[in-house]
């Protein structure tokens, strides 16, 4: 049975919470943080890149403790508050594309992530892990939710449909044109019912976050082997997660560019294809494939479609029949020699939103030689594959939403 339990969160206060949230760092460019970081004093970004205080570049340890001082400065000065009492957190995200996110902040429990109550659909990088566990343990706080996602439940809609009729504690709309919203539930019977409703799930999907659900699984592990008096009701037994009900979840494909053709010449590489594939020239005519196991490719000023030749591919479990999984076992890895998805130079990624206009130019700019499209995988496949106990591709999903850091942090 899945466990969430409600946490005493610290959240910005009102006035400055849309100064202070901030995108995932990743997602900014160079210019775009150090505008921010000049710009706005109170950007959570001064948090988690604290050398701009001294205009200097620190890694590692270092800049995980400036880190920790940091987000003590926010307190500090009160631009961060604690709430008195557990509470859970409903999450609106109204993004500009007008699709609208409704889902609740709580802890969610490594026991769970352990146990495989919480389902995995993605590999995770022991680097990674290694890094991250170093640096929640020293900050001591997640600032980021996990997505989660769960069965649509109408008991559960109903709730949080009831909440949203009062006045929201936060609204705020980002530069980046989506409004945030967020109500406190404190209410001592909401959140005994809330918390029996998920009680009664069998089972949790990880939709984004899997790295740092588990570095915090790991820290989890690790901080109970150093603690003689745990008991499990420690806070670093969960982590924060912000979960939506299936319906709610939006996946966007992750197209595919390659840098070159593996010294194949066009024609030889096209014959390559035919093997596996049915080939048809568009033109210069834009070809998005619209079902599974279709493909389109962009190739020296050309659209290609590329329909799967069945007859000579075996599908005997879900992630067989993954269309990144195919166009790995296709094309990337025995013609195009791409055996490491994750570390091959010659592979780079675009999310959907981009779409293929965006695959095209890099391409004609010569940065790229060829570029893959392919359709959104859908959540029944990303469950599927979860059950099954296998792992997708990397890149395999661009999941909404997307939640700003700083919103709500978790202490442990």
């Amino acid at each position: 049975m899945a466990k969430i339990f409600p946490f005493r969160a610290v959240r910005p206060s009102r006035d400055k919470v849309s100064l202070i949230a901030s995108r995932s760092y990743d997602s900014y460019t160079t210019a775009q943080v150090e505008a921010r970081l000049r710009d706005n004093p109170f950007s959570f970004l001064h948090i988690i890149n604290p050398g701009y205080k001294y205009q200097k570049e620190i890694a590692g340890e270092e800049r995980y403790s400036l880190v920790k001082n940091r987000y003590q400065e926010f307190k500090e000065d009160s631009y961060f508050v604690q709430d008195a009492k557990p509470s859970f957190y409903i999450y609106k995200i109204v993004n500009r594309d007008g699709l609208e996110f409704n889902g609740l902040v709580a802890a969610a429990s490594t026991q769970d992530y352990e146990d495989d109550i919480i389902k995995k659909h993605e590999d995770t990088l022991e680097y990674k892990e290694e890094v991250f566990v170093k640096y929640l343990k020293t900050v001591g706080f997640n600032a980021e939710p996990v997505l989660l996602t769960y069965p649509d439940r109408e008991e559960l809609a109903t709730i949080i449909e009831t909440i949203m009729q009062d006045r929201a504690e936060y609204e705020f709309t980002t530069t980046y044109r989506d409004t945030h919203y967020l109500w406190n539930i404190d209410d001592e019977k909401v959140v005994s019912k809330i918390v029996s409703l998920f009680d009664s799930m069998d089972t949790l999907y990880i939709a984004d976050g899997h790295h740092r659900s588990s570095s915090s699984y790991l820290l989890a592990k690790e901080l109970q082997s150093e603690n003689k008096n745990h008991n499990g009701t420690e806070a670093y037994n969960y982590f924060m997660s912000y979960l939506i009900p299936e319906s709610d979840l939006k996946i966007y494909e992750f197209n595919r560019l390659i840098k070159d053709l593996n010294g194949l010449s066009k024609e030889e590489f096209l014959i390559r294809l035919d093997a596996m594939f049915r080939i048809e020239n568009r033109g210069e005519e834009y070809y998005k494939p619209s079902k599974k196991h279709h493909f389109s490719m962009y190739l020296d000023g050309q659209f290609y479609s590329l329909y799967l030749r069945k007859n000579n591919y075996d599908i005997t479990n879900a992630l067989e029949g993954l269309d990144t999984q195919i166009l790995y076992e296709t094309i990337l890895k025995p013609i195009l020699g791409i055996e490491d998805l994750r570390n091959d130079h010659r592979i780079e990624y675009s999310h959907g939103k981009n779409d293929l206009a965006y695959v095209k130019s890099l391409v004609d700019k010569g940065d790229f030689k060829v570029g893959f499209g392919l359709v959104p995988i859908t959540t029944e496949e990303m469950k599927q594959i979860a059950n099954e106990g296998l792992k997708m591709p990397p890149k395999s999903t661009y999941i909404e939403p997307k939640l700003r850091s700083g919103v709500t942090i978790y202490e442990f």
